[in-house]
């Protein structure tokens, strides 16, 4: 009787010891998947933090320009004001220009100066464009080792 016993004990040992094999082995198939999964989650978060900082960007700097028409000439003054606001992206390239519209259609924008404004007067917008190249924490086969972000802002100027 003695002998049966043990027998049983045995059988559930080892079944318990195939069951702990299986599960090492679906862990360790699976795992490089959820590792694959979190670092692409971690690059879309990055690339979309970069993204935001680049639009924020251009926006800090066509507020820089549009407070008076001497300070929409200072391209000087608005790239700084980009590259305070976004420090950490590193090569932002900035570009401003003036576009002008009459008051009466001020969604038609004209050449600067607006001489011929038939019912209105002339407008001055500014226009401030950012970008910067994002290069990814980690080399993915088949991607582009660097990705675009741009920034876009256009404000009216103080007159």
């Amino acid at each position: 009787m003695m002998c049966g016993a043990t027998r049983g004990a045995t059988r559930v040992t080892w079944r318990r010891f195939v069951q702990r094999g299986q599960s090492v082995a679906e862990v360790a198939l699976v795992t490089p998947l959820l590792l694959l999964l979190l670092l692409g989650a971690i690059e879309i978060g990055r690339f979309a933090y970069y993204g935001i900082e680049v639009s924020g960007a251009a926006r800090a700097a066509v507020q820089y320009g549009a407070q008076s028409l001497a300070d929409s000439k200072d391209i000087n003054g608005i790239t700084q004001a980009a590259r305070n606001d976004a420090p950490e992206v590193a090569g932002l390239n900035v570009s401003a220009i003036d576009r002008c519209a009459c008051s009466n259609t001020p969604s038609n924008f004209v050449g600067c100066p607006a001489l011929l404004c038939p019912k209105g007067h002339a407008l001055v917008y500014l226009q401030v464009d950012t970008t910067a190249r994002i290069k990814p924490l980690f080399r993915f086969p088949g991607l582009s080792s660097t990705f675009p972000a741009h920034g876009h802002a256009i404000m009216r100027v103080a007159q």
